[in-house]
């Protein structure tokens, strides 16, 4: 039977969603506890799609085959004793065997947090810790130019050559609360690196080193080195994803 999972993670001691050898991920914790519900055998889960080291999620999904009958809220109680206090599972259902985590995706939302005040220790794996003043109005007259269906290859770290660079964001606003930047955007896929490279253009403007008609150059320049540094993994989000069926 196959199961939507909904699950939350504080990324921090991460080196990443995606399992990698020899270090430990999302992925392997999540894993690790379905084999162990799964009567021992290997069970994958398949994401909506990965986050780098250091990102968290407040909403991510996967889905998963399991053999053994087990009911929805069993397999939530389950799965959360056998995971990590910084990994939870929020709600886990029943869906086709067609049912596909990634693919039946119709949109995702990243959320990005700067903290313009003094640096806060407490925050430091949680918010970005720029700690100086940034023109806001700038960065949101900018944001407008990410709105669209474009070709965000100024914005992939790697992979440059990649084939299929076109992504529509239907949503990109910024707001500010008691000095923390809250930069939030909607779309309907993202590629590796790209809302943090977005969020580096965002910066750099709000620093007053470009203007930010340039957004749109540096959009139809599809150039990586045309655009800024990439912004650090601990700001980022993961707040919502969306299907198109369940």
């Amino acid at each position: 039977m196959r199961y939507l999972i909904k699950f939350s993670y504080d990324g921090s001691a991460y080196s990443g969603f995606q399992s990698q050898k020899g270090l430990e991920t999302i992925q392997e914790k999540m894993e690790d506890a379905l084999t162990k519900i799964n009567n021992g055998k290997k069970t994958n889960l398949v994401a909506t799609g990965r986050t780098d080291k250091g990102v968290h999620a407040l909403c991510q999904y996967g889905h998963a085959d399991i053999d053994v009958n087990i009911t929805e809220k069993k397999l939530k109680r389950a799965m959360n004793s056998n995971l990590p206090d910084d990994i939870h599972v929020i709600e886990t259902k029943v869906v086709s065997d067609t049912f596909h985590a990634r693919y039946n995706v119709k949109s995702k939302t990243y959320q990005y947090i700067i903290n313009t005040n003094e640096y806060n220790p407490l925050e430091r794996n949680y918010v970005f810790q720029y700690n100086y003043k940034l023109d806001v109005d700038k960065m949101k007259e900018a944001i407008k130019y990410f709105i669209g269906e474009h070709d965000f290859r100024s914005f992939v770290t790697d992979n440059k050559d990649k084939e299929n660079c076109i992504r529509k964001i239907n949503k990109a606003v910024i707001k500010e609360d008691h000095g923390k930047v809250i930069i939030t955007f909607t779309g309907n896929g993202f590629l590796r690196y790209q809302v943090r490279n977005m969020v580096g253009l965002l910066i750099k403007i709000g620093e007053g080193k470009i203007e930010p008609k340039e957004v749109k150059e540096i959009i139809l320049k599809k150039d990586r080195t045309k655009a800024s540094k990439t912004a650090p993994a601990e700001g980022l989000y993961l707040v919502e994803v969306r299907y198109k069926t369940m």
